[in-house]
């Protein structure tokens, strides 16, 4: 039986994520609200809202868990390739309301979008209190990619992305894993599997596994504060 949500008490504790339904994998509750307060929760502990228009807020916490040790990112030759040659420039924290939009356009490949009115509002709310972030990759003055997710000591959560033209995102990934690296970051959440994040060094660990590095690395110092003005890192990835 699925836990129900008190919409009124946004710091009232989840259920325990051992008690999510195998099928559909990892749902684990539904209602509630979107309150910064009930969000930065959830993702301490292995959870994240994802639902569509016309359902209540579903919630959820997958087992196995698709995540990216950052020094593990993989980069093709042909990426490499586009990073030594520099027709992207990355910013961050720039355009986060139009990262979060262009993210939520619907898809070739997807009908509609699970990015609803409410939670754009939800994670604008965390981006004013410097908790969520963007990162925007711009090609000849127009913006082409980018991503955005939520931070938390040193784990980035992440949500989206999106790629208008070839390597766009993964340019963006590649530059937010080189900053999250020198900042000391150990862990991006992916959620779940797909064929691109793997193909990009992304593994699965089981749910045990993954709430066991969020009690550890969540309460740890991270970069607490915008990042717009963060200096440009060494990219770690090209050789």
């Amino acid at each position: 039986m699925l836990h129900l949500l008190d919409p009124d008490n946004p710091e009232a504790p989840f259920p325990d994520v051992c008690l999510a339904e195998k099928e559909p994998n990892g749902l684990l509750a539904l209602g509630g609200d979107l309150s910064p307060e009930r969000l930065i929760n959830a993702y301490r502990h292995g959870i994240f809202p994802w639902y569509s228009d016309g359902q209540p807020i579903l919630w959820w916490s997958p087992d196995p868990r698709t995540v990216l040790f950052p020094a593990q990112l993989k980069v093709s030759r042909s990426l490499q390739k586009n990073l030594r040659n520099k027709p992207f420039t990355v910013s961050f924290d720039r355009h986060f309301n139009h990262v979060l939009q262009c993210c939520a356009n619907p898809r070739d490949d997807a009908e509609g979008t699970w990015i609803t009115a409410e939670m754009e509002a939800a994670y604008i709310q965390l981006h004013e209190q410097q908790v969520a972030h963007s990162v925007e990759v711009w090609y000849e003055g127009k913006l082409v990619g980018g991503l955005y997710g939520v931070a938390i000591g040193q784990v980035f959560f992440g949500e989206s992305m999106f790629s208008q033209i070839n390597d766009a995102s993964k340019v963006g990934l590649v530059h937010l894993t080189s900053h999250l690296i020198r900042w000391g970051y150990q862990l991006i959440d992916c959620q779940v599997y797909s064929n691109h994040l793997f193909s990009l060094g992304a593994q699965e660990i089981s749910r045990h596994h993954f709430t066991h590095h969020l009690k550890q690395w969540c309460n740890q110092p991270g970069r607490d504060e915008s990042w717009l003005s963060a200096p440009e890192p060494p990219l770690y990835f090209i050789k």
